[in-house]
């Protein structure tokens, strides 16, 4: 693999991270706060399981964005990658309306456009690259899942 490739990777991944890192700022001492008054769905998994999932997702997602990059030359593919960031804007938002804004009702609605994002992208990588699509489908089902419990404590509270 090339230098240039493979500093590809890292700016992607490294941005798909720093997007976790942005939405985490508002969950700063709000998971062993706020969020532990709420009434939580049945389905709601143990807290230490939202760290993992969410990191290999990150990473799932950047390799995406960088497979992409490097593997299509096709002139769309700059739009797809421009939109795939704007997404990690919706995605960072969530956690600071959610956890940061203790806005449930709203986060709701974030959560929306971010399904619609993610499904879009989906799409969009398919024109460039089948894999990259691919590693996007497990990050569209946790984005399905979260909704659920969005919406489970939204009116459970």
């Amino acid at each position: 693999m090339k230098l240039n490739t493979i500093l590809i990777y890292i700016l992607c991944i490294g941005l798909s991270l720093g997007a976790g890192a942005l939405g985490s700022i508002g969950m700063v001492g709000q998971v062993t706060g706020w969020y532990t008054t709420l009434t939580l769905p049945s389905w709601n998994p143990p807290s230490w399981v939202f760290g993992p999932v969410w990191t290999l997702l990150y990473i799932l997602m950047g390799t995406a964005a960088a497979l992409v990059w490097t593997r299509s030359k096709k002139l769309g593919r700059i739009t797809a990658l421009w939109f795939f960031f704007a997404h990690l804007v919706v995605n960072a938002l969530w956690s600071v309306v959610f956890f940061g804004l203790h806005e449930i009702g709203a986060a709701l609605l974030v959560i929306a456009i971010l399904w619609a994002l993610v499904f879009t992208l989906v799409f969009w990588f398919k024109k460039y690259n089948h894999l990259s699509a691919w590693l996007l489908v497990p990050y569209l089902l946790w984005v399905t899942y979260a909704s659920t419990l969005n919406l489970g404590i939204l009116l459970l509270n």
